[in-house]
């Protein structure tokens, strides 16, 4: 383990600094000494002044004995006005002066020695000789031991931090390294899970347009071979239900993508979900049977009708999918009234006495593109819808599952308090009141004839164009039109949206009607009360709509 120069220095320059911080101690601890030494001579000068005037040697004497308690004295003498030695004690191997003048004169360099005068008044009555020393070399050594050993553990220290410092950065960096190795390698999992996803999901679309598209295009050719009015309407009942499938599924994808804005109503769910009985009977086979126990007190939801039969119908279709040997789908409704702030609640259960989901996949039945059907059998969104669905609703969906018998599926979808509005009959298409013209915009050519030959059959006069800018165009020469019918994604500069808002400002009397089948931008036609349509439609629904927008324009 490498440690840091900078480390060994600092610890260096720490040992010097403790170093040099013992000798000024030494120092500063001498001179102290020497000036208390000072205090103690001038102190007792003061005490014996008396004995020394009257020569009183046995007073004086005694004196200088009391000092004896202090190991740290070794030498003191008293001095008459002469020099002469007149009283004092000496500790071995300190020997007393024998004149005042040599006490001055012959003290050691290194002692702590000093010779006060004693005065009364200002007459000199002779002098003090004080010597004393430092503490004992062991207690100074134990002093500065307690210094050294602060010293080198901080030195010590320092190093082992030094040294730490520099492993646990090599750490970080291999960590460092190893996350981003890590990031790299989930980074390539997830678009491995991406491509498989998308391969499911593209497997499984491709299936299902398969499929309708199978029914659609052999019942053209069969229609091309047949007289027969009944075989000739079974034909027409057929494609025009795998129709309604596609949109349906083209609903699903959009709602997944979040292309597809929700039109909630106040929904009656028992009379909602009791209408889907041939539906549900038609997808979901002869081998399935459904019950249903829908009370006529449920509550209404304020949900998007549409998607509610979708996500009832997604339900029922996987659990028909569990039950490979036919069986009974029981679907049930009940009000749960909640306590407290939230919302009162309606619950919708469906039922089905099928192999169970697992416990450790439970988790997994709603994530998109999820499913353990082969590739090709399923899109793994129907799932996904539901859980959207509910969440967008304001409501949540939970899974009850017992392996080996049976799976429940629950919608919980909040409470209105507002009553459904009364169900509208199917109502025949109208055509156009007067001359009316419409000016198509529309860069598809298949679903330009397909628009205008509705238009014409529902008797309006129709002109087309293909881009915003040429619709901008042809109502510069002339604004002779009683509707502006358009799809909102074209190409060009100005899109559907943005031609609405220019004619709403330059041709205010024109009334505008947009299309869409693919756009998130639905939501700002709503938002800017533009009528919008969404394809695919029937005859019938664009006669609707063409009315309610005319009659919009006028008012």
């Amino acid at each position: 383990m490498a440690t840091p120069l900078s480390a060994v220095l600092i610890a260096f320059l720490l040992l010097a600094a403790g170093l040099a911080a013992a000798i000024q101690l030494e120092q500063l601890g001498r001179v102290e000494k020497l000036r208390q030494t000072t205090v103690q001579a001038q102190v007792l000068a003061n005490g014996i002044a008396a004995p020394l005037a009257f020569e009183d040697d046995v007073a004086l004497q005694e004196y200088l004995n009391a000092l004896k308690a202090d190991p740290q004295i070794v030498a003191v003498a008293a001095y008459d006005g002469k020099g002469a030695f007149a009283a004092g004690f000496a500790r071995p191997p300190a020997r007393l002066p024998k004149r005042a003048e040599e006490a001055s004169r012959d003290a050691p360099p290194a002692a702590l020695a000093v010779t006060v005068p004693v005065k009364q008044g200002s007459t000199r009555l002779g002098s003090v000789y004080l010597q004393s020393t430092m503490d004992s070399l062991s207690r100074r050594l134990t002093r500065y031991l307690g210094i050294a050993v602060i010293v080198i553990a901080a030195s010590v220290l320092i190093v082992m931090l030094a040294a730490s410092y520099s492993s646990l950065r090599r750490a970080h960096q291999a960590l460092q390294a190893e996350i981003a190795s890590r990031q790299q390698a989930e980074e390539a999992l997830r678009q491995s899970q991406k491509m498989e996803a998308m391969g499911q999901l593209t497997g499984g679309v491709a299936h299902d347009f398969n499929n309708l598209l199978m029914v659609a295009s052999g019942g053209l050719d069969l229609m091309e071979r047949t007289q027969d009015a009944a075989r000739l309407e079974k034909l027409r009942a057929g494609i025009r239900q795998a129709l309604d499938r596609g949109a349906k599924l083209t609903r699903q994808l959009l709602a997944f993508s979040r292309r597809t804005p929700l039109n909630p109503e106040v929904v009656d769910l028992r009379e909602r979900i009791r209408g889907m009985d041939a539906l549900l009977e038609r997808s979901l086979g002869e081998s399935i049977g459904v019950t249903m126990h829908l009370p006529a007190d449920l509550w209404p939801v304020e949900v998007d009708a549409s998607e509610l039969e979708v996500a009832i119908l997604n339900i029922a279709l996987n659990a028909r999918d569990a039950m490979q040997k036919g069986g009974t789908i029981v679907i049930e409704g009940a009000n749960r009234p909640v306590h407290g702030d939230l919302p009162d609640r309606v619950q919708i259960a469906v039922t089905d006495s099928g192999a169970g989901i697992a416990p450790e996949l439970v988790n997994k039945i709603f994530e998109p593109f999820y499913t353990t059907k082969a590739v090709g059998q399923g899109t793994g969104l129907g799932l996904s819808q539901v859980y959207g669905f509910a969440r967008a609703s304001g409501g949540e969906v939970l899974v009850d599952s017992i392996v080996g018998r049976g799976t429940t599926i629950t919608l919980l979808l909040p409470r209105s308090l507002l009553a459904p509005r009364e169900s509208d009959r199917p109502a025949e298409p109208v055509g156009a009141s007067g001359r009316q013209r419409i000016l198509l915009v529309e860069d598809d050519d298949t679903v330009a004839d397909t628009v205008g030959g509705m238009l014409t059959t529902l008797g309006y006069e129709m002109e087309r164009v293909d881009n915003g800018d040429a619709a901008l165009r042809r109502l510069e020469r002339a604004d002779d039109f009683s509707l502006i019918l358009s799809d909102m994604i074209m190409p060009g500069e100005v899109g559907g949206m943005e031609l609405a808002l220019r004619i709403r400002k330059h041709w205010p009397h024109l009334g505008t009607m947009l299309m869409t089948g693919y756009s998130a931008a639905a939501a700002s036609a709503a938002k800017e009360g533009v009528p919008l349509l969404a394809k695919p439609f029937t005859i019938q629904d664009l006669s609707v709509h063409l009315m309610a927008a005319l009659d919009h324009s006028k008012a």
